[in-house]
């Protein structure tokens, strides 16, 4: 099992950037995708973007595409997300996810492990 814990988020501007991190414990982090999702107020949970074991895998949401940079240090135990140009619909409680997988994943229903999030919120 992994404990999943985020950090980063805060208060900004439009146009501006965040990086947001999630700092990992338990079992042997390199064993995991990461993932990164957001939820607004009154929708649904959504991917943002994953990152494979090793990280030579990235897949990103079309919202978020060109913004937002996932990266992962297995040495530390962490995965980062580096978003930039930041826009008000952006604004959300951004988490982060675990799957013990090979395949990365988009849906939340198949990452297991959760931590509790970390608001973002983009002024106009």
């Amino acid at each position: 099992q992994v404990q999943v814990v985020e950090s980063g988020g805060g208060l900004v501007q439009a146009g501006g950037s965040l990086r947001l991190s999630c700092a990992a414990s338990g079992r042997t982090f390199s064993i995991y995708a990461m993932g990164w999702f957001r939820q607004a107020p009154g929708k649904d949970r959504e991917f943002v973007a994953t990152i494979s074991r090793k990280g030579s895998v990235t897949y990103y949401a079309d919202s978020v595409k060109g913004r937002f940079t996932i990266s992962r240090d297995n040495a530390k135990n962490s995965v980062d997300l580096q978003m930039n140009n930041l826009k008000p619909e952006d604004t959300a409680v951004y988490y982060c996810a675990a799957d013990a997988g090979v395949v990365v994943f988009t849906t939340p229903n198949r990452y297991p492990y959760w931590g509790q999030g970390t608001q973002v919120t983009v002024s106009s």
